[in-house]
């Protein structure tokens, strides 16, 4: 009779931690999907209908064009986690132009899995969302329509490996990341270099969050390596339950050859805000300054280099729960004169991007 009692308690037993286990080993599969159609008209009226060789996003004039379609496929359990994103459009044509053929349309290619049973410790590797900036790829998830110069010159993605901590209560995060280069899938040729990062957040309260992110690296052959120092660092907060807004600032610097000390430098300080006038409808503004004078990120045959400040409004109205239209007027005004209308160079460049964005 013991035996019998003690079989049926060790089967009960045991039934009870498999189903526990089942429970907290579930499987989730999700699918997700975002698109967004816009419309940029450019008053120095570009004839190749390519607007400016530092904007990667919404970088068409006066036509209509997919900035950027996306589905992603999400795997999770208790202790691992997969992403599967594919996407289309203007942004990775601009963007992937450097990578191969069948990479250009991968988005997010990574797999992570917990190594900690009693804290939120994880390594991921693969193709990631870049650690570093305040604004994504995903135009919704942004105060403003069109990037920031910072945005668009700094990494979209990143390819490596990372390991990460979250705090118990959410408000502390830490990682440390190997990566092949600045924004890069594919190793350049001849670079035998990899780099590094790292990540910290840190949430004061719902209201307040601070970001400090880094990048450490070589981008370019061993034979011309020249090493590159960055520092990413916004702070997310809120005035009211009417005001948002960001407040970031960039700065980088490399050696001006190879083995120099002497290092050419770069930076870029922004500030974002967006008021909701409803729930459903919201104006955003910016003002950013980026000066790369010696030409290390943007490029130009000037003096004085890339020195421009930048100035954007835009209006935001939810058409539906999962439809987003948006209007923006974006203007730029330079230190020398780099942009081009009617084949004569000038200093200002203005232009009025409107966009349409659904998901699910």
């Amino acid at each position: 009779m013991k035996k019998i009692i003690l079989s049926a308690s060790l089967l009960a037993f045991g039934i009870s931690n498999a189903q526990e286990q089942t429970e907290n080993e579930v499987p989730k599969l999700t699918f997700s999907g975002y698109a967004e159609i816009f419309y940029a008209y450019d008053f120095s009226q570009p004839e190749n209908h390519i607007r400016q060789p530092f904007l990667y996003t919404y970088n068409r004039h006066n036509e209509f064009n997919l900035n950027l379609g996306l589905v992603k496929a999400n795997y999770s359990t208790e202790n691992m986690r997969a992403n599967l994103a594919l996407m289309a459009g203007t942004y990775p044509q601009d963007n992937m132009s450097a990578e191969q053929d069948l990479l250009k349309n991968i988005s997010e290619a990574n797999i992570g899995f917990k190594i900690s049973k009693k804290k939120n410790i994880w390594i991921d590797a693969g193709i990631m969302p870049s650690h570093i900036g305040w604004e994504s790829a995903i135009g919704r998830d942004n105060l403003t329509l069109t990037r920031s110069i910072a945005a668009e010159n700094s990494p979209y993605f990143e390819t490596g490996a990372k390991i990460s901590y979250t705090s118990d209560n959410g408000k502390f995060y830490l990682s440390g990341l190997v990566l092949n280069g600045w924004q890069r899938i594919a190793r350049p040729e001849g670079n035998q270099t990899l780099a590094f990062g790292h990540q910290l957040t840190y949430k004061f309260s719902d209201d307040l969050s601070l970001n400090s992110s880094s990048f450490i690296g070589n981008d370019k052959p061993t034979i011309d390596k020249r090493m590159r120092y960055f520092h990413d660092l916004y702070a997310n907060f809120n005035l009211g339950t009417k005001w948002s807004g960001i407040v970031g600032f960039d700065i980088g610097a490399e050696q001006s050859a190879k083995g120099s000390e002497k290092y050419n430098s770069w930076y870029s300080p922004n500030l974002l805000l967006r008021y909701a006038i409803t729930d459903r409808t919201k104006i955003g503004g910016r003002v950013e300054y980026f000066n790369d004078r010696n030409g290390v990120i943007i490029g130009t045959t000037t003096r004085n280099g890339f020195q421009t400040f930048g100035y954007s409004l835009n209006i935001d109205h939810e058409i539906y729960k999962n439809i987003l239209w948006r209007t923006e007027a974006r203007g730029f005004s330079a230190k020398d004169a780099i942009f081009m209308k009617d084949n004569s160079p000038e200093n200002t460049n203005f232009f009025i991007t409107t966009s349409l964005s659904a998901w699910f």
